[in-house]
């Protein structure tokens, strides 16, 4: 399984915006101010702009270009809006579903926990962090990770869970009660520009 292993606040320093929910990425100074001599701004071109659209995504739903290219290519294939539909299939990833619920602080953390087999999804263990949430999927947890999700879940207090997940915190438990909606991620993209760099 691929995967990026290198310095994680660098991705966000390169897109400009915090690709997640850390003190170390939404820090203005680690963005905007990094190293000894500090930031120089460029002003990007058309085509610098799709392709900083396009980095900004990968690196918050952690995909790596060849998986993300047949994202687009599948997205292609269904009825709608292409970059609505992209952003509806990076969303019902099994690792994201677990970031937003609130089980892990990132999406590094929660494709962690997948890939360890901790995650059960319809009481099957699941570790494909890729796996897709269809509505009515039921996620669980195995006991011997739940005291740590616990404490993951008590140091993100006031996190706010999407309308399209049920989570019971008493049970550890989450269900996917309809498809996610473009509203309803909580970063702003623009989802065109990145089919209009794939063209």
């Amino acid at each position: 399984m691929a995967r990026y292993i290198g310095p994680k606040v660098k991705l966000s320093r390169r897109v400009g915006v915090p690709i997640a929910d850390n003190p170390k990425h939404t820090s203005k100074r680690e963005l905007v101010y990094p190293g000894m001599h500090g930031f120089r701004s460029r002003r990007l071109r058309d085509y610098g702009l799709r392709l900083n659209e396009k980095q900004k995504v990968r690196f918050h739903y952690s995909v790596l270009e060849r998986q993300f290219r047949r994202y687009i290519e599948l997205a292609g294939t269904m009825k709608g809006n292409k970059g609505e539909q992209l952003m509806r299939l990076l969303e019902s990833r099994l690792d994201n579903a677990v970031r937003r619920a609130g089980f892990a602080r990132t999406i590094w953390a929660a494709r962690q926990l997948v890939a360890h087999g901790h995650v059960l999804v319809n009481g099957r263990k699941t570790d494909r962090p890729s796996c897709h949430i269809e509505p009515g999927d039921a996620i669980t947890l195995k006991p011997g990770i739940q005291k740590l999700v616990r404490e993951n879940m008590e140091s993100m207090a006031g996190h706010q869970v999407p309308q399209w997940l049920d989570v019971n915190p008493s049970e550890l438990t989450i269900k996917a009660v309809a498809s996610p909606t473009s509203d309803q991620i909580p970063f702003d993209i623009n989802p065109n520009l990145i089919v209009e760099f794939y063209r």
